[in-house]
């Protein structure tokens, strides 16, 4: 029914609920790997020395760096057409929005990660709006992931919107 809402009783009532929790070991040659392949060639990533001087306690890894460091191994049958593993906002119960796209993400770095750091990341659903815009009606679905390292330290804290129509 086009009239009927798009957010079900049962996908507001996972607003806060915990959906994923990973924990990620940082390896320096992945990260320094990922800084080349980005162009992100700072001396602070590739030289412990330069890292010192930029006030360091050893190379840190670059700050986007940080979802990769949870990445598993997808086998290429278990990919969606777009090539994101099939996991993730497909799981929220809603009317009428069978189709997801990415509506953004954003950052706050909170501290350094170093190599030998071992991450734990917890994404939690912020939040579950239905908007009308100008090809409809959506569903912006927020997600908030806290990364914490191994002495209990936050280290960054991510927002992640999905799009669902």
């Amino acid at each position: 029914m086009a009239d009927e809402p798009m957010v079900t009783p049962e996908a507001r009532a996972m607003i806060g609920m915990e959906t994923r929790r990973d924990v990620g070991v940082v390896y320096r040659k992945e990260a320094q790997r990922w800084a080349a392949a980005v162009g992100d060639v700072n001396p602070r990533y590739f030289d412990e020395d330069a890292a010192r001087e930029q006030g360091f306690r050893d190379t840190p890894i670059p700050p986007l760096f940080v979802s990769q460091v949870m990445q598993g191994v997808t086998i290429r049958d278990n990919l969606r057409p777009d090539g994101i593993p099939a996991r993730g906002s497909g799981d929220i119960p809603l009317n009428n929005a069978n189709r997801r796209l990415a509506g953004g993400e954003e950052y706050e770095f909170l501290a350094p990660i170093y190599p030998g750091d071992t991450l734990t990341a917890v994404s939690r659903i912020a939040n579950i709006e239905e908007k009308t815009g100008r090809s409809g009606r959506f569903v912006v679905i927020t997600r908030e992931t806290t990364y914490t390292n191994q002495d209990g330290v936050v280290v960054v804290r991510g927002r992640l919107s999905t799009i669902a129509n």
